[in-house]
């Protein structure tokens, strides 16, 4: 089994003791008994290393532009750990049997998305706040208050699993589990957070609706189904499938952030930071709400 982190030699493909190597010699190993049973691509890691460089830049440029610190916070280190990861897999490119970067690649790469789910939490707060705080089901506030931390849990114990697995050079069914475990809790997540923000959508729709007739989920999903027979499962040796469910729709999601940047709207001049976009925003709704009333009486 390639992923016992032996070959046939009695050499070391896999852990930190490995010793392994590509060069010719009594060390040589073929990549089919690394951990992936394969050598990353180095087309398709430094396409991807390009595609979030430039999606840094960009980003840095909007949030300092637009003055959105807080959105700008969460996506650049979401980039930066999109930049750590794909550069760990070109580690392994050079080195299939690299253990640093085994763990540079699947702590950093897992690590990303969890960024862009933070600026979208904080995005939601202020469209909530925005079109009307009376259509939520909760505080504005409350939405990344709550799941900012569920999603931190979430990879403190994938991070306890990556922890585990290195002290047993992935041997340990434990480790696994509790990857797993920080996976589907991020999933779950995700999940419910969809759900909120489909409820608003739904409320806000139903009352504009009302009014107008008065007047007139695929990378999380994949990580677990790959790790669920941890490092020997089929799926996590498919590269293909890594570069489409995993690459490729997390830089459709950040360049999505591009195109549907908050700074527009909520960056406006004088608009400054989060907290007095809502105070703007609020007044904005009692100021509004007040002259509704005057005009009633």
């Amino acid at each position: 089994m390639a992923n016992s982190g032996h070959n046939p030699n009695g050499l070391i493909s896999y852990g930190p003791n490995e010793n392994c190597t590509l060069t010719p010699g009594p060390q040589y190993c073929p990549p089919i008994v690394g951990v992936y049973e394969y050598r990353p691509s180095l087309a398709a890691n430094t396409t991807f290393i390009a595609l979030f460089g430039l999606a840094l830049v960009i980003h840095v440029v909007l949030g300092i532009k637009y003055k959105t610190w807080a959105f700008l916070f969460a996506v650049f280190w979401g980039c930066a750990s999109e930049l750590i990861g794909y550069g760990g897999r070109i580690l392994m490119w050079e080195n299939p049997f690299s253990f640093p970067g085994f763990l540079i690649q699947i702590c950093c790469i897992t690590l990303g998305p969890a960024f862009y789910s933070a600026a979208i939490y904080l995005t939601l707060s202020k469209i909530i706040i925005f079109l009307g705080p009376q259509y939520a089901r909760f505080s504005p506030n409350l939405y990344y208050w709550v799941f900012i931390p569920c999603d931190i849990f979430s990879l403190v114990l994938q991070a306890v699993g990556g922890a585990l697995s290195s002290v047993s050079s992935g041997t340990s069914k434990t480790a696994v589990d509790v990857a797993i475990a920080g996976l589907s809790f991020q999933v779950f997540t995700l999940c419910v957070f969809i759900s909120l923000c489909v409820e608003f959508a739904v409320r806000y729709s139903r009352a504009q609706r009302i009014q107008q007739e008065k007047r007139s989920l695929p990378t999380s999903f994949k990580v677990i189904d790959e790790l669920s027979d941890g490092y020997d499962g089929p799926l996590i040796h498919n590269e293909p499938l890594f570069i489409g469910l995993e690459g490729v729709m997390i830089v459709v999601a950040i360049y999505s952030l591009v195109i549907a940047h908050p700074g527009p709207i909520f960056g406006r001049p004088g608009a400054g930071s989060h907290g007095a976009d809502v105070a703007v925003v609020s007044n904005g709704l009692v100021e509004q709400g007040m002259s509704t009333k005057q005009q009633s009486a």
